[in-house]
């Protein structure tokens, strides 16, 4: 069997990634408008769906709010969204959020998600970056029974949880794991 080298990885990740950027997401060119209108509506489902989440964004210093992130994969993966972060309840700034992936994987799916920053620390290095890239310094917030998304102590804790909600599609598990997230203008 051949062996694939790290570029032709990283080129078939990146060729995935511009295939999904091509798609849109349904809110590519029609500005800020639309994508903080597609956000109240993504909070909206949130809160009405999950009230546990009240509290985090009550007690959060700003939330990136990512409404709808198209996954795919064949081997290769990629996914691809867009959205705001908001501090006090106003887009300060507008972000996309990249991904890629390889492995055993096939199907795709769209979900949206939440970055909580509990903390101005937290929350400074996130706007500092010039491309801040979730790992394992991200909590997230569980779907527990009755489907209410709660944080426990010691996540509630944390200076970043993650609440990944909507999921539909034919992939299975959505994480923000990995993903980049960089400053654009819509």
């Amino acid at each position: 069997m051949k062996r694939m080298s790290r570029r032709a990885l990283l080129g078939a990740a990146a060729a995935t990634t511009l295939a999904l950027a091509a798609c849109g997401n349904g809110i590519g060119s029609e500005g800020a408008a639309k994508l903080d209108a597609r956000i109240d509506s993504s909070l909206n489902y949130l809160d009405s769906n999950f009230p546990g989440t009240r509290d985090l964004q009550q007690k959060s210093v700003g939330m990136l709010v990512m409404p709808l992130i198209t996954e795919a994969g064949f081997g290769f993966g990629a996914s691809y969204g867009r959205g705001a972060l908001r501090v006090n309840g106003i887009s300060v700034d507008y972000y996309s959020a990249t991904q890629a992936s390889f492995g055993l994987q096939i199907g795709a799916q769209q979900y949206a998600h939440v970055l909580y920053f509990m903390t101005e620390e937290a929350l400074a290095e996130f706007r500092a970056s010039s491309g801040w890239a979730a790992g394992a310094d991200v909590e997230y917030a569980v779907n527990d029974r009755g489907a209410n998304i709660s944080a426990e102590t010691t996540t509630a804790l944390s200076p970043v949880i993650a609440v990944v909600f909507g999921q539909a599609g034919l992939l299975a598990g959505a994480s923000v794991e990995g993903t980049k997230y960089s400053r654009i203008i819509p």
